[in-house]
Parts: C-alpha cells; sequence; structure tokens
C-alpha cells in the first residue's frame, strides 16, 4: 500500500509538473482600434484631416501557453483537450525546433510592424490616395537562382521592362515567363544594375526568383499605432479599417460592435491566421456582433461560430469595409459571403 501511495503521488506530481511537446491556445483581450489603450489613441494621424468615430473594430488576440513561452504540463495538455474554448498543437505547428522566447518575440514584434504598415498601405490604395512603395531584397535562401546577382538591400525597379510597382507585378511576370530568363534591374548604391535571372519552380508549380523581399513605404501623412504587449501579423484588417474610419467622415461601423482578424497585403488580400476559434469566442465575450474572417479560415470557422455572431467571410479590404458599412448603416448582412459546409 505505502508503494503504491508513493507511486501515485509521483505520477500526480508527473502530472503537474513534466512539460509535454504540446502549446495550448486560449480567447485573448480584445482591442478597439477606434479606442484608446493605455490612455493613448491605437490610432492616431497627423498631417491629415481626422473625424471621431463611434463603434467597435475590435481586433482579436490568441494567448499561448507552451514552446518558447513556458513549458505546458501532462494535465495542462489534458484539461485543455477537454476544454472546447481552448485548442491544442504540437508545437512545432506554431515554432520551429529550438526557438526561444526572444527569438518568437523579436519575430511577433517584426511582424506586427509589418503588418501595420501594410495596413497603412491598404487603407490608402482602398481611399485612392497616392503613396510610393517599393520592394527591397532582404535575404537570399540557401539556391536561390539569384545568388550572387542580388544582393541585400537592392531595390527591385522593373522586371523585363515593366516598373516594379508591387510583388504582383513580379509574380505576373514570372508566371507568364514559365521559367524563362528574366531581366531584373535593381538600384544599388545609387545606380541601376541590370541582371538575368532564370527563376526557380518552388515545388508548387510557382516560378520565383528566391528572394526575400521587404516594402519600403514613403506615405503622405504619419499613422501611428499603439498597442503593447501585441503582436504577430493577424490584427492588419482591424488596423486597415480603423484607419479608413479615421481619417474619412462618418462612422464605418454606425456605432455597431464589429471584431475580425486576419493579415492584410499592401494590396488589401485578407490572408488566413491562427487561432480563430479562440478570437472568434474573445470577440463574442468582448460584446461584439459582427465578425469578420478570413475565406482561408472557414474550414475552422464552419461549426465553431458562438451564439449570437454573425460571421462574414472576407478576401479582401473592399469587401471587409463593404461588410462593416452594410451592418453599420442597419441594412441586411445576410446575403453577404459567411463561411459554409462543403
Amino acid at each position: 500500500m505505502m508503494l503504491s501511495g508513493v507511486l501515485a503521488l509521483g505520477l500526480g506530481i508527473a502530472a503537474v509538473t513534466v512539460p509535454v511537446p504540446y502549446v495550448v491556445e486560449s480567447p485573448g483581450p480584445t482591442f478597439n482600434t477606434l479606442g484608446q489603450s493605455q490612455g493613448s489613441p491605437v490610432i492616431s494621424v497627423t498631417g491629415h484631416e481626422t473625424y471621431p468615430a463611434q463603434g467597435n473594430l475590435d481586433l482579436t488576440t490568441v494567448y499561448v501557453d507552451g514552446g518558447p513561452n513556458g513549458p505546458v504540463s501532462v494535465l495542462g495538455a489534458f484539461t485543455a483537450w477537454l476544454d472546447r474554448s481552448k485548442s491544442v498543437h504540437p508545437v512545432e505547428m506554431l515554432y520551429p525546433s529550438g526557438t526561444t522566447k526572444e527569438e518568437a518575440d523579436e519575430q511577433s514584434s517584426v511582424a506586427m510592424t509589418s503588418s501595420q504598415e501594410n495596413a497603412v498601405a491598404s487603407a490608402l490604395k482602398e481611399l485612392d490616395i497616392p503613396f510610393g512603395q517599393q520592394l527591397q531584397a532582404a535575404g537570399l535562401p540557401d539556391g536561390s537562382p539569384s545568388a550572387g546577382k542580388v544582393e541585400n538591400g537592392d531595390i527591385f525597379e522593373s522586371i523585363n521592362g515593366k516598373p516594379i510597382t508591387s510583388l504582383a507585378v513580379v509574380q505576373e511576370e514570372l508566371a507568364a515567363g514559365q521559367g524563362a530568363p528574366a531581366t531584373l534591374v535593381v538600384q544599388r548604391a545609387g545606380e541601376s544594375v541590370t541582371q538575368t535571372i532564370t527563376p526557380m519552380n518552388n515545388g508548387a508549380g510557382r516560378y520565383i526568383l528566391g528572394v526575400m523581399l521587404k516594402y519600403l513605404f514613403t506615405f503622405p501623412f504619419d499613422v501611428k499605432i499603439s498597442l503593447d504587449k501585441v503582436g504577430g501579423p493577424s490584427a492588419g484588417l482591424m488596423f486597415s479599417l480603423g484607419i479608413i474610419d479615421t481619417v474619412t467622415p462618418g462612422d464605418l461601423t454606425g456605432g455597431k460592435h464589429v471584431a475580425g482578424t486576419g493579415t492584410i497585403t499592401p494590396d488589401g488580400a485578407v490572408g488566413p491566421i491562427g487561432g480563430i476559434r479562440q478570437k472568434m469566442l474573445g470577440a463574442r465575450a468582448g460584446g461584439a456582433t459582427v465578425f469578420l474572417a478570413p475565406a482561408e479560415n472557414c474550414d475552422e470557422v464552419v461549426g465553431h461560430v458562438p451564439d449570437g455572431l454573425q460571421v462574414l467571410k472576407v478576401e479582401n479590404i473592399a469587401e471587409a469595409r463593404h461588410a462593416v458599412e452594410l451592418a453599420g448603416s442597419g441594412q441586411d448582412t445576410g446575403a453577404l459571403p459567411v463561411c459554409a459546409s462543403n
């Protein structure tokens, strides 16, 4: 009996303390992009007229336990499996092997900064406000066909004679060439350098130059986004909508409580994110009645929509803006696209 008791005690301690290679996602807080955070506006604009906005355009968040954020115990993982508001995933689904907390925090911060810049660009594009944008080389992976021809810091000027105004120009030209050599002109140290590069197939039928790129923007006015302790790229859509509402007359939401999530590109395309089930729960708990979900997350949305929350699927900022305007004006949103089972 004593031996059995010791074994039971040992198993109990192990369940509480022994870490397992899983991460647990749970609903996090929401933040109104039209409101304030720690006494400062989440979105502040200088150099352009602004208009007070009512209602809510909430960005949603997820708490992540495990991986570089600290260990999850056997008991913690098991209880999370039993909790419908939480999701349990292998660590490697969210973090590459060996990722430290410092590295994860840095990646999250960089992604947030990029999403904010993309949000400003997509908002201005949607409002037909001109701005400057360039593509700059930020790295070359091993085996890149551009090795020795493109250097970090190069600014892309043209491809096959077409001015490069966005990443889409490069992608469309490479797709049209179907692997044929492309003439790329880059700006390096103030001079134009011409290179001929044969793109490679990425294995998914798409031809690439093998260059990591980042955007350099020149905006006609300043937009500052102040939000501490929130990282990642998934707030891009709601930042963009918040900027649009801030710099245009009237209320986009009509005073309604709208929430959502999704990455955003400078061209306004809405991309998928992680933890959407938890974000829908967090949005409803925060008072939202309408939720904007990326179309590519629909498989995770179906069957998990909280009571009282209308979820609308969107593919770009124009669709998202239209959905919010329709809901805000009190019109019927029943005809708008929603996620449905196949």
